[in-house]
């Protein structure tokens, strides 16, 4: 890997205010103050020698042996992701790890550290060996060029077919409600042909699964092949069926039996993660399943999708943001916490508590909440009260509704009568301007009076440290409120902005007195209730925070206040427990799993899933302080301000437009439907979904100027930052409906980012796009992300990161800026691979933070430790 860049490049919008641009200082990614503080030598023939490596990474002549390297030497997790580097180059000296270095600070300690981990593990191999850590490339040959187009020829056409069938059926339903003699009539009609489409689309993913694949067995097969095209056809159909507007009830976990999971009674799953290959999961009585897990029963590794069970046992518990590989089990009474992962092998034996990524043995209790009455009946009677508020209410209203708002509006209902002439331009225009304005900012405008005052009023019935039985009255209030409250879209509208607080507040949150920063919450922050979430003067919060303030059992749930201490910095998907052991003060990085027992930590920082401390603050990260105070402070955050305001009016103007867009398409094809009828809905469909991803790519093209990112580290007061901001606003939900086909690398492609031919992408992320290199024939896993860009408190920094040829990314796997990873290198499910680091070709890591990692048997089948674990029971 390349040095990290240490020049500062000053690209700055010109509506950027000078005044404040000349305030902000900027340096190099990597720079680091050399403070030579100490007076020990380096003894042993390794502290010399790892003195020598330091010493040149720093730019300095000597590094006495005693000095720590944060403390003393001003160095950064960067620059000793540097070292360890290149200490890993000399084969003849142990591998240290970002955790050893934390733990052992100095290079005395670090190199006594290394030689005792040395004398415990087992001989090293030859030299003509791999290492430990090493992975030959895949024997099997990868799928070519003729069979990549063949397959995304193949998706394209069964997309088209399904939105031609969809049209027919569509077009077919109106005309029958629209014969209708009276309201009446309107509303049965409305609710038989809605449950039946309905039904259809439920039962539709279910015959498919049957038809195309029968049973789901273990074994493996290339991407891009026919046996792949039917996989991902079912994996569509399933994400895509209404059902999974059902998780959380009864009746999902019926669903998920009818396409083959074997699942007992009592089970509660959470997570809106669908599992693909259901005749492989294996569920016990009683198990609870939290959200934003995964257990999808397959994974993709070097280019083939690999299928295997996942077999959890009775009364099992697994916490939020966990991931479930291939071949795993848990037995009866297990736990797996929060933010945890099972690697494939692993196996959590009968009644023991593990946690960790990988998970490890552990004494915390998950299970927070003691039991309620809720037996078959009460179970039963949710699932019914469900289907007859879908059937009776919900149905009738979006069919009906639909049919009334299209005859009573003039612009929709004369143009479906096919006597009416044809729409002139100024008609059209007219019509989708008045009808998109309504609906858009009618949406905007309600939402947020809905979302001010139905938390608070439910919040009077639904008690917190009140135990309540699962699927009642209680829990349905409690489900309803906490979907309502984590619509994405006014988080993304107001987060990375001072109004965030505004927001937040005003749906519930408890803010303290508020240190304005103008970044306090980044765009993405979800909870279970908004009403119990406190969170101290001075803290910043990055995206991706999951506040868990609801405990779940097999039979109750219990809310209660989560508490976030003052001048806390918390990085990139965190899930925060309540009754978690954090206080004043504390840097929580990046993926970390918040402790729920012992000490209160406070005035430090937290890594790593299970955490350990690590120091609070360098000094790079302090360097911008004298801005974060006094008049500095106050014209900055002016500045900052106006810059987001804009940036809010800018997103929603784009909003808009790009309803006014769907709109015009939406009146033009009613207006040509009396002559094409269904073929113009299912033209509607493959048009729309073209425009917004041409769309929003031109858009973030031309914020961007078409131009590429450059390394930075400047301050959040930079107006650098704040433009950079507002690239990080525009909407890119579209990429999912890529997922799994060729068409989401050329859309990554036109974002900027520098990607190879063949690259599977089932659900990647990318949050700076041309700072992103991907080599040929990468495989990048659901939920996996590559960020290259880091924030701690006042401080911005960002880097490239690239992927050599045939990498795979794991699961759930989090990938920092300024990161190599080597020709067929392989990252764990839920990795976290910290910035800097470089990864040698063919090698394993896995972890949080990640490490070289022992080769492991990747066959089907090759269940290691899970096969051992303790028999499992189900019904």
């Amino acid at each position: 890997m390349a040095e990290q860049s240490s020049g500062v490049h000053s690209e700055v919008p010109a509506e950027v205010p000078s005044e404040v641009h000349s305030e902000v200082g900027a340096s190099g990614p990597d720079d680091g103050a050399v403070v030579r503080t100490g007076t020990g030598t380096a003894g042993t023939g390794t502290e010399r020698e790892l003195a020598d490596i330091l010493a040149d990474v720093l730019g300095t002549e000597r590094v006495p042996g005693d000095s720590h390297f944060f403390a003393d030497l001003g160095a950064n997790s960067l620059v000793m992701a540097q070292f360890c580097a290149r200490v890993r180059k000399r084969t003849h000296l142990p591998s240290p790890s970002m955790k050893h270095i934390y733990r052992h600070p100095t290079i005395r300690s670090l190199a006594a550290a290394l030689t005792e981990t040395t004398a415990q593990a087992p001989a090293a191999p030859a030299p003509d060996t791999p290492s430990a850590g090493a992975v030959e490339p895949a024997a099997a040959p990868r799928t070519g060029r003729h069979a990549h187009v063949l397959c995304g020829t193949a998706q394209l056409l069964a997309f088209l077919a399904y939105s031609l069938v969809a049209g027919f059926v569509t077009s077919r339903g109106y005309e029958w409600v629209a014969t209708s003699p009276g309201p009446v009539d309107v509303y049965l009609r409305s609710m038989l042909f809605g449950g039946l489409a309905f039904l259809a689309l439920c039962a539709f993913p279910v015959a498919a699964k049957w038809l195309l694949v029968g049973r789901w067995k273990p074994g493996e097969f290339p991407v891009w092949g026919l046996t792949y095209f039917r996989f991902w056809l079912v994996k569509v159909l399933l994400h895509a069926n209404p059902m999974i507007l059902f998780v959380g009830n009864p009746l999902y976990v019926l669903y998920l039996r009818a396409l083959g999971a074997r699942i007992g009674r009592g089970v509660t799953i959470l997570s809106r993660s669908v599992p693909v290959c259901t005749d492989l999961l294996t569920v016990g009585a009683g198990t609870v399943i939290r959200k934003d897990s995964f257990f999808l029963g397959y994974r993709a590794h070097a280019g083939r999708i690999q299928t295997g069970r996942v077999t959890l046992g009775r009364d099992v518990y697994v916490g939020e943001k966990t991931v479930l590989d291939i071949d795993t089990s848990m037995g009866d009474g297990a736990q797996l916490g929060h933010a945890s992962a099972l690697h494939r092998g692993q196996g959590v034996p009968a009644g023991e508590r593990w946690h960790g990524s990988p998970a490890e043995p552990t004494t915390t209790d998950y299970v927070r909440v003691p039991p309620a009455g809720c037996g078959a009946a009460r179970r039963a009677w949710f699932a019914a009260a469900a289907l007859v508020q879908l059937f009776l209410v919900y149905v009738p209203l979006g069919v009906g509704g639909t049919y009334l708002l299209f005859t009573a509006v003039p612009a929709i209902g004369e143009r479906l009568d096919p006597r009416t002439n044809s729409l002139t331009a100024a008609q059209l225009l007219s019509d989708a301007l008045l009808l998109s304005l309504v609906l858009f900012f009618g949406f905007v405008v309600g939402g947020l009076l809905v979302l001010c005052t139905v938390p608070r009023l439910v919040g009077l019935v639904v008690r917190p440290d009140r135990v309540y039985p699962l699927y009642g009255f209680h829990y349905a209030l409690h489900r309803a409120t906490a979907g309502l409250t984590n619509i994405k879209f006014f988080a993304w509208l107001f987060g990375d902005s001072s109004y965030v607080v505004h927001y937040l507040r005003g749906i519930g949150y408890d803010l303290s007195r508020v240190e304005q920063t103008g970044s306090n919450f980044g765009t993405e922050v979800q909870h279970e209730s908004p009403l119990l979430v406190s969170v101290g003067s001075g803290t910043m919060v990055a995206d991706g925070l999951s506040v868990v303030n609801a405990d779940f059992s097999a039979t109750s749930f219990r809310l209660s206040r989560a508490s976030i201490g003052p001048r806390n910095f918390l990085g990139n998907n965190i899930a925060y427990p309540a009754g978690g052991r954090t206080g004043d003060n504390c840097l929580l990085a990046t993926k970390v799993m918040v402790p729920l027992d012992g000490e209160v930590r406070e005035g430090v920082g937290l890594l790593g899933s299970p955490c350990f401390e690590i120091p609070r603050s360098v000094e790079r990260d302090t360097r911008f302080d004298h801005l974060r105070t006094g008049d500095a402070l106050r014209r900055s955050l002016a500045a900052k301000n106006r810059y987001n305001l804009r940036s809010m009016a800018l997103m929603l103007l784009v909003r808009w437009l790009h309803t006014f867009v769907l709109t015009v398409f939406g009146l033009a094809s009613v207006d040509l439907y009396g002559v094409l009828g269904h073929v113009v809905i299912a033209g509607y469909l493959a048009l729309t979904l073209v425009f917004s991803t041409g769309y929003f790519v031109l858009l973030e093209r031309c914020i961007a100027s078409f131009r590429a990112l450059r390394p930075r580290l400047c301050s959040i007061y930079d107006p650098y930052f704040w433009w950079h901001e507002r690239l990080w606003k525009v909407p890119d939900h579209y990429l999912d409906l890529f997922n799994g086909t060729p068409y989401k690398a050329l859309v990554w492609k036109l974002l900027g980012v520098r990607i190879g031919s063949r690259v599977f992408d089932d659900g990647c992320y990318l949050t700076e796009r041309s700072l992103t290199t991907i080599g040929d024939d990468c495989t990048l896993n659901v939920g996996s992300k590559l960020q290259c860009h880091s924030q701690e408190d006042g401080t911005f920094k960002s880097d490239g990161t690239a992927l050599g040829a045939g990498c795979t990314l794991g699961v759930g796997a989090h990938v920092h800026y300024g990161v190599t990873m080597g020709d067929g290198a392989v990252l764990a499910p839920d990795s976290f691979l910290m910035k800097g680091e470089e990864v040698p070709p063919h090698a394993r890591w896995g972890g949080n933070p990640a490490v070289e990692m022992p080769d492991t048997d990747d066959r089907p089948g090759s269940g290691g430790r899970a096969a051992n674990a303790a028999a499992v029971t189900v019904s």
